[in-house]
């Protein structure tokens, strides 16, 4: 679950890399623009990820050996 959160959160810092460099937004594009069901779902999920993975701000770490 916390590689699927990342893969998801690194998907939409991307994409708001793009926006902010170059005005484009690559989920809309793909996905039939910002208000199309499917880019709603993608931002929703990447959103979600983000929730997530501000658990792993507070987590204890562990050792692996």
């Amino acid at each position: 679950m916390d590689r699927l959160a990342l893969i998801l959160v690194i998907i939409g810092a991307l994409n708001w890399l793009l926006v902010g460099l170059f005005q484009m937004d690559l989920v809309a594009s793909i996905f039939g623009g910002a208000d199309s069901m499917l880019s709603r779902i993608v931002y929703s999920l990447v959103g979600l990820a983000g929730l997530y993975c501000i658990t792993l701000l507070f987590r204890e770490r562990t050792k692996v050996e």
